[in-house]
């Protein structure tokens, strides 16, 4: 096999800049960073680009042809908060170099008639062919339920447990069942004996704080129905709690769509129509809310040392899960999150090295060798203008590059 030499570009490793270093690619695998390429080495000449680690979506939801959209934006790995594709269900993603590698939750636990069911219009059946093995729905209001479930969701292939902690509230719809403090405290427990990651949904401060006091690992969204307080900054702190704020999501709960993302060329190029229209809508759920106080509060959590992470919610392409894009949205999270005061290469972090680290991707998420090739060079240098990694010069998963007509010219 040819080796593949990436010759003149910067290189951010996921962590830091390098300067303009050298990359080689073997097969899947990056096996050289810095000195010369090697005699033989396919060139591949990135003067005037960066070269970043592939991009990781912490949060999303898949759809048709999502992961294939996803990828022609960068982001080579996604996490599936929702989902079908468990490990018993994406032996062919695995595969295949064309689409976004992908690990997921399946179905996360909540009770019957709790959220998500509130987001689907009444009679809604998306269209979608469903996977070999359909995942497990589990359903619990007891303690008891929440700790039987654990073992068989991990059993069956989630990668992680999620906890949904949500009485509907800013979604419009007040009064839903919603687990209550021992039931997710027995649910974590019990992933904890296994020693697996836990997750929870939770849009509110007193959501969130219930995930502090059940010792979750990260809540995938930012509290939205106020403001932080300090008390709120430390508990998520001392809990050693990450966060994936999904600012792109709160601004489309709030009504903010993402047609000035959609006006941009540069994604324009990849959308097709149902993508571009739901991208110019949104969700408004939550009109009421402040975007200042959510730019606010990320602003506190990275002040106090919580590990950020880039996540999106993105999910199917309908317009009432508006104002989101597979791919796309992740790079405006990227703007949301330099817009909230991170640093360009902080907000880099939050979608390659840190998400690996947190969800435990040891494999991905930084240019090092021995890890995956799952490589993006853009034009300019998004560590001064995070606007640049929409850039798109080349894309590989795995090594294998992705073909220049899925891209824009």
């Amino acid at each position: 096999m040819t080796l593949t030499a990436i010759t003149n570009a910067r290189v951010f490793d996921g962590e830091k800049s390098l300067g303009v270093q050298t990359v080689v690619i073997d097969g899947g695998r990056i096996t050289q960073v810095g000195g010369d390429a090697p005699r033989g080495s396919e060139i591949v000449d990135g003067h005037g680009a960066t070269l970043l680690p592939g991009l990781i979506d912490a949060h999303v939801h898949s759809a048709p042809d999502s992961l294939t959209l996803a990828l022609r934006f960068g982001v080579t790995t996604e996490l599936e908060m929702q989902g079908m594709n468990t490990r018993e269900n994406r032996g062919a993603i695995t595969d295949d170099d064309t689409v976004a590698d992908v690990r997921s939750a399946g179905f996360a636990i909540t009770p019957p008639g709790g959220h998500p069911s509130e987001l689907m219009p009444e009679g809604y059946r998306p269209k979608r062919d469903l996977p070999p093995v359909m995942p497990l729905m589990p359903f619990s209001t007891t303690p008891e339920e929440a700790a039987a479930f654990v073992p068989q969701l991990l059993a069956r292939g989630s990668d992680f447990i999620k906890f949904m902690i949500d009485d509907g509230t800013v979604e419009g719809h007040p009064g839903l069942p919603v687990l209550d403090q021992a039931t997710v405290n027995a649910g974590v427990a019990e992933a904890k004996k296994y020693g697996a990651l836990t997750v929870a949904h939770a849009l509110t401060v007193e959501a969130t704080a219930m995930a502090a006091e059940a010792g979750i690992d990260g809540v995938v969204h930012l509290f939205m129905d106020q403001p932080h307080t300090a008390e709120i900054i430390g508990l998520i702190r001392d809990a050693g709690m990450f966060v994936v704020p999904c600012i792109s999501l709160n601004a489309s709960m709030m009504g903010i769509t993402g047609s000035e993302l959609a006006d941009d060329p540069r994604v324009a190029a990849r959308l097709d129509s149902r993508w571009d229209r739901t991208l110019r809508s949104s969700y408004n759920r939550y009109p009421q809310g402040s975007l200042d106080d959510v730019y606010d509060s990320v602003r506190a959590l990275d002040a106090a040392g919580v590990d950020i992470l880039a996540g999106t919610d993105v999910s199917m392409p309908e317009t009432f899960f508006g104002g989101l894009a597979h791919g796309a949205s992740l790079h405006h999270e990227l703007q949301y999150l330099v817009a909230a005061g991170l640093t360009p290469a902080r907000a880099l972090r939050a979608a390659t090295a840190t998400t690996a680290r947190c969800f435990r991707l040891s494999d991905r998420g930084r240019i090092a060798e021995g890890l995956r090739a799952d490589l993006l060079l853009v034009d300019g240098d998004p560590t001064g203008n995070i606007s640049d990694t929409l850039n798109t010069r080349a894309v590989w998963r795995r090594g294998a590059r992705l073909a220049l007509e899925s891209l824009p010219s």
